[in-house]
């Protein structure tokens, strides 16, 4: 018997096709059309640009250049545009595209300024920043505790701007009777279109509102907003101004138009080019490696040392340059370090969520101190900070006492400007000696992974033996760990940055826009553990007696890595020794090809990296993850002699240890629906700074801790500032194409992960990212995933072989 959709079902139907936007404070990359997502892409950006206004595929003018610099091949754009009915040439077609931009773009224009519907966002503009502050406030808003509604409710009489008219002049006191008034005239089917227009009217501010109630946080449980309150006001204000209601989107036509049509055609020709190298590499090693481990069997020793990076892309050229440098093992893996906590570091007020924002804590991780003298020296330097820290807050925040502040401080102040601005690089040194001086809590505390049989905010302090076994067991087996050497470090990594709002956007997205070294601090500790090692060599896992398991953070500002290395015996002196010196070697050349990418001075990369980190005036002080593009998923050997250019996502596997394909399950269903949010968010961030990102840093202002909008006002800003995809004004740096994931695994075994999980199949049948296995099983072809679990490639995928051939050393040149 089926039902009747209620007022709450359409609301939160409605607000599917609204990204959830996370506080900037704790940056989170998600694809801004997540509720499209059951849709072909073409089908949903052409829906999303009738509810949200963007644009969905990149400019004529960037078309242009990537065909005329050759990452467009001109036969697969020929072949594409083809297949789509058109046979003209393609500079006569990209006009036709240049025309329709241009169109458009005159059209957009042509709106008519300060209607009714745009006093109600002003309104709410004013409202929402004042209700959702996270602690920057003075002087807070009254009645937050009882909820927006209510608070809007009792304060409304006291906004002059706010008519007293319509539902607004008596407000039911519950948010549901105000919006079942507000619509009571319009027919039950416009509901749902109707707060979906809506919601999106303000997408920045709905996103928000929606992350803030599902994450059930501290905050939102002290000043509680849900949609239908936010809604509630939304409409109440609307019929307040006489605003019809009645939705303009109708969705009826869904067909994308000419220019659509050809930008689409381009698009996956781009992306074409880009794919067929990659695979064609990975397809080409796969053979080597094979033909190399025929060769060599059994002849290989223990690596220097084995170091455990992020997927993160920056993590792939510091992993390059590191391996260059001796004999060094490095290996890819979520950066979260597969232990989803919530972490509570030395003296911070609130406890974060070090885990993907698609999974949950498991458990509370707290910090300790076990050094009393050097946990003495850290409190009195931190004192000094944090009284500094207050100053500094109190001149930002009074333009008064600023002005009163400068004058008597005189020259002395003059000068600490100058140094901040004219010789950044020097001001790092200072702040360097100042650490030196001052200990980090790594070094006089510990994470405190034993299980504690308590609970803190209803998770379970610590882990007890067995799922510490659990989550090391299951780290190297995603990996493929087979041997272990000496040192085996998991590396985490966090970015360094000044006067940057979108700072955590910089750090690891596997740890929801936190520092990963805390994460890496708990994996080593649990693989420390005398007991659990035990039980992992029962499973199998051999670990020597001289491994030791240690932590660190990659800066990928600077591309320097600290070790956590307290606890290390003396008999591994030398093997750190040697591998500090290695890393600085890395450093150097890592620093030197990220200047370069930026267009920077290379003579000095160091020093232009530290530079970057410490000048507050610098709007690109790294590029984060732009040139994102694919995602590996296969053994390192696969691409450890190959650039890729910061480009790919690198996760270890080795599909001979998994042959129920346990563990790629893992990473297709997790790391590779992660690494597609950031990929679109990246994406759509370039296409269109202005919907999807959120414009030029330059005219950014904080608010409420919470994010930032551009100028005094308006809706809050939700994806990537333009400094984050472009090297420079007229000088575009990430290249915006879907995701190509390459696999090295039996494409069959690719095949039963996706036919248990739908939403695999949603994502790729629908073409938000594409999918390739390279089966070493069957002659090291490729299969690339065609939608509706078919393929195409070099061989027949049916029936599966029974054995796999041997390989074939091939022919010296």
């Amino acid at each position: 018997m089926s039902t009747e959709p209620t007022l709450d079902d359409s609301i939160d139907s409605a607000a599917t096709t609204v990204g959830s936007v996370w506080p900037i404070h704790s940056f989170v990359t998600a694809n801004p059309l997540s509720g499209f997502e059951n849709q072909p892409f073409e089908q949903a950006v052409t829906q999303a640009a009738d509810l949200l206004g963007g644009r969905g595929y990149p400019s004529a003018a960037t078309f242009q250049q990537a065909l005329e610099s050759g990452q467009i091949d001109p036969e697969i754009l020929e072949s594409e545009l083809a297949d789509r009915g058109y046979e003209a040439d393609p500079e006569t077609l990209l006009e036709r595209m240049a025309d329709a931009d241009e169109s458009t773009a005159a059209g957009d224009s042509d709106t008519a300024a300060d209607s009714d519907a745009e006093r109600v966002d002003a309104i709410l503009t004013k409202w929402l920043p004042a209700f959702l502050d996270e602690g920057r406030a003075h002087w807070s808003m009254p009645n937050r505790e009882a909820g927006f509604y209510s608070a809007f409710r009792a304060l409304a009489d006291h906004d002059s701007e706010i008519p007293d008219a319509g539902v607004v002049a008596d407000l039911p006191e519950s948010p549901t009777a105000a919006i079942e008034a507000a619509v009571e005239s319009y027919p039950e089917s416009q509901w749902e279109p109707l707060f979906e227009e809506q919601l999106a009217a303000l997408p920045g501010w709905t996103g928000f509102i929606k992350q803030r109630a599902d994450d059930e946080g501290d905050w939102q449980a002290e000043y509680p907003i849900t949609l239908d309150g936010y809604l509630a006001v939304r409409l109440s204000l609307l019929d307040g101004f006489g605003v019809d209601l009645e939705p303009e989107s109708s969705f009826e036509s869904t067909a994308p138009d000419t220019a659509d049509e050809l930008a689409a055609a381009f698009l996956s020709a781009w992306e074409a080019t880009y794919r067929e190298e990659l695979v064609d590499t990975v397809a080409t090693e796969s053979e080597r490696v094979a033909a190399d481990e025929t060769a060599t069997e059994g002849a290989a020793g223990r690596p220097d040392a084995q170091l455990t990076f992020c997927i993160d892309t920056r993590s792939e050229v510091i992993r390059r340059h590191i391996e260059a440098t001796g004999d060094y093992e490095t290996h890819g893996y979520a950066g979260f370090f597969g232990v989803p906590i919530e972490y509570n570091g030395y003296e911070t007020d609130v406890s974060v969520d070090a885990c993907p924002p698609i999974l949950d804590p498991k458990h509370r991780i707290t910090e300790l101190p076990t050094d009393d003298e050097t946990q003495t020296t850290h409190d009195r330097w931190a004192g000094v900070r944090e009284a500094a820290a207050e100053a500094i807050e109190t001149l930002q925040a009074n333009a008064a006492s600023a002005y009163g502040y400068v004058e008597s401080a005189g020259s002395g102040y003059g000068l600490a400007l100058a140094a901040r601005t004219l010789v950044p690089g020097r001001v790092h040194d200072l702040l360097d000696a100042i650490d030196d001086a001052e200990p980090d809590s790594h070094e006089f505390c510990e994470p405190m992974v034993h299980h504690q049989h308590t609970y803190a905010d209803d998770l379970p302090v610590g882990l007890t033996t067995d799922e510490k076994v659990e989550y090391a067991a299951t780290a190297f087996d995603l990996m493929g760990f087979e041997s272990f050497g000496r040192v085996v470090a998991f590396v985490g990594h966090a970015s360094e940055t000044a006067n940057n709002p979108y700072d955590s956007s910089l750090d690891c997205g596997a740890c929801a826009g936190n520092p990963g070294g805390p994460n890496a601090r708990v994996l080593a500790s649990i693989c420390n553990d005398e007991t659990v090692q035990e039980k992992l060599r029962e499973q199998g896992h051999e670990i020597p007696a001289d491994t030791v398991f240690i932590a660190g953070e990659h800066n990928t500002t600077t591309d320097e890595i600290e070790l956590y290395d307290g606890d290390v015996p003396a008999s591994h002196d030398d093997d750190l020794d040697q591998l500090r010196v290695d890393l600085a070697t890395a450093r150097e050349n890592a620093a030197a090809e990220r200047a370069d990418a930026m267009g920077a001075d290379t003579a000095d990369s160091r020093s232009e990296t530290e530079r970057r980190a410490a000048d507050w005036a610098e709007t690109r002080p790294e590029l984060g993850l732009a040139g994102n593009a694919s995602f590996v998923i296969g053994p390192r050997e696969l691409t450890e002699n190959v650039n890729l250019n910061g480009r790919a996502f690198l996760h270890s596997y080795d599909h001979a240890t998994d042959p129920d394909g346990d563990a790629l399950e893992a990473i297709l269903a997790g790391p590779m629906v992660v690494t597609q949010w950031i990929n679109n968010q990246y994406y759509f961030s370039t296409v269109d700074s202005g919907v999807y990102g959120s414009g030029s840093k330059i005219t950014h202002n904080p608010v409420g801790n919470v994010g930032v909008y551009q100028g005094n006002g308006g809706d809050l800003l939700t994806g990537l500032p333009l400094q984050s995809v472009a090297a420079g004004p007229d000088d575009p740096y990430h290249q915006p194409l879907r995701l190509s994931t390459v696999v090295h695994a039996p494409v069959d075994t690719v095949e039963e992960i996706l036919a248990d999980h739908e939403e695999l199949t949603t994502l790729l049948d629908n073409s938000w990212l594409s999918l390739t296995v390279v089966d070493p099983t069957r002659g090291h072809d490729a299969f690339h995933y065609d939608g509706e679990l078919t393929w195409t490639g070099e061989g027949d995928i049916e029936p599966e072989p029974a054995a796999a051939e041997p390989a074939t050393i091939p022919a010296d040149d």
